[in-house]
């Protein structure tokens, strides 16, 4: 099973790269996976990376939320703070933060006086998991290639979401990548 998930990722890149009309060598495994952690990070190509969806928000603008009960673009940062930090502690090998199984508690945790931290920390989580992809060996790389791609997908989601609540905010810059 694996294998097909890894081979599938390697086609869909390839069939993208190929559509948009770039005639590359053949991409490692570990080549794509730091693609999509890099393009989720802070290199703008398909879609807004999180450096820019969190980019020049107060910390009340990013503690807004609307009345549909969505979470703020704070909340989503600490959401993927959390996980990004555990899934890289378990790539790593080490023990992750102590977590009770509440994932409403990733989100809520978010405190609005911690906004410029939790910004950077978000930048050094995502700075790290490129930084041990690029240092693992074609093993562990293929052993963990659909968690890490799980890793990418999530971060994509959520970033698409602070985009969103930025917008419905008003406090979103549409020359930023979204219209």
């Amino acid at each position: 099973m694996r294998r097909v998930v890894v081979g599938l990722v390697v086609f869909v890149v390839s069939l993208s790269s190929f559509a948009l009309g770039q005639q590359e060598k053949p991409m490692t495994l570990k080549a794509v996976l730091l693609e999509q952690l890099r393009s989720t990070h802070n290199k703008a190509e398909w879609f807004v990376p999180a450096n820019t969806a969190a980019a020049g928000l107060t910390p009340e603008q990013a503690s807004w939320t609307d009345k549909s009960g969505n979470h703020s673009v704070g909340q989503l940062a600490n959401h993927l703070v959390f996980w990004d930090r555990d899934m890289l502690a378990k790539f790593k090998g080490e023990t992750p933060a102590k977590f009770d199984g509440n994932n409403d508690e990733t989100f809520n945790n978010f405190d609005a006086k911690s906004w410029d931290a939790t910004v950077k920390q978000l930048d050094q989580v995502m700075t790290d998991w490129e930084s041990a992809v690029e240092a693992a060996d074609d093993a562990k790389i293929s052993l963990w290639a659909s968690r890490i791609a799980h890793v990418g997908t999530h971060n994509a989601y959520h970033i698409g979401q602070m985009v969103y609540v930025r917008r419905q905010q008003g406090v979103w810059d549409p020359n930023k990548g979204v219209k």
